[in-house]
């Protein structure tokens, strides 16, 4: 099989970071967000298909600098064509059938078991479902006792959600669905494609491990800290030489002797962190900088973010090259 992976979006809801990184690229618990989605594919799948947008040279170069697992090519599109323009133009040569993924998603779920189900479904395609309570910003599907979806609405109001199972992402869909999807315009494969699909069988698959769209600076930090309740953020002890309590994350370069930290901390490439200083539940980005006694938390600081000498930084964003 293969895999494709939207990354499309601006990324608005975490500007100012992203002005300058793609979100996809921001790191959590100690990688970038695009490669805990990548760490979710089986093991038989033999190529990945980014399809990209904003900053699609980014995500190309870092990929080529930072192999993936498992063999990755990006396909750019050169105007914003949505989901299903974006999975049109990047479709060429996909297995039959193929996942499709979201890049902004951190969740648990056995993609093995949602192939499996799909083929013994033998309908057109199987969407991951999890169940929340605020529906709103999502798509929303109705199944029926054998989980076959009836209905999908995409971002109903609460009082019209036919359900509280949302579209959270990730799919099996066999090939010929991108037949459906005109060429050479943006499309929305969730509002123009999928209500046509159903008649010819789109299954749930119900997940029940944890779920987050990552794509908010609040949602960015609890995504970060279910990886790190999830191990999967590396063995999280604090740095050489400093105190306090991890799970802490260090990227390549990052140095942090004598300073304190409580969990949930991720510190990028080439971070120094001063003795004195103080770090908690946090996202420091490449070459950030923050001196002594200083302390930040509740925070995510872009690349080369300096923070001055004790100063406080709390629940804040901030994007490249700010002094603070």
């Amino acid at each position: 099989m293969k895999a494709l992976v939207l990354i499309g979006g601006f990324g608005t809801r975490l500007r100012p970071i992203t002005y300058s990184v793609p979100k996809q690229l921001v790191p959590l618990a100690g990688k970038p967000m695009l490669f805990h989605v990548l760490d979710l594919l089986p093991p038989d799948v033999e190529e990945v298909v980014l399809a990209t947008g904003y900053k699609a040279e980014m995500v190309d170069a870092f990929v080529r600098a930072h192999p993936p697992k498992v063999p990755t090519r990006t396909v750019p599109e050169a105007d914003p064509l949505g989901t299903g323009g974006g999975m049109k133009n990047a479709g060429d040569g996909m297995s039959d059938p193929f996942f499709l993924l979201n890049s902004d998603v951190i969740a648990r779920v056995d993609l093995s078991e949602m192939a499996r189900q799909h083929a013994a479904h033998g309908g057109i395609g199987t969407m991951g479902l999890a169940e929340l309570e605020d529906t709103r910003p999502y798509g929303v599907a109705a199944l029926d006792a054998n989980d076959r979806i009836r209905t999908f609405v995409e971002k109903p109001e609460p009082a019209e959600a036919p359900s509280h199972w949302i579209n959270a992402g990730f799919a099996v869909w066999n090939r010929e669905v991108l037949d459906a999807v005109p060429p050479g315009r943006a499309v929305s494969f969730e509002r123009e494609i999928l209500p046509g699909l159903l008649a010819r069988g789109v299954y749930g698959f119900r997940m029940s491990g944890y779920f987050d769209d990552a794509g908010t600076p609040e949602r960015l930090l609890r995504s970060q800290r279910l990886l790190f309740d999830d191990g999967r953020g590396g063995k999280g002890a604090v740095p050489s030489g400093a105190f306090g309590k991890g799970p802490v994350a260090l990227m390549s370069g990052a140095h942090a002797s004598g300073a304190s930290f409580g969990p949930y901390v991720t510190l990028g490439p080439n971070v120094t962190v001063e003795a004195a200083a103080h770090v908690e539940n946090s996202i420091l980005m490449d070459e950030v900088y923050v001196e002594k006694d200083a302390t930040v938390t509740g925070s995510i600081l872009g690349p080369k973010v300096r923070v001055r000498s004790g100063h406080r930084i709390a629940g804040q964003v901030l994007g490249e090259g700010v002094e603070a």
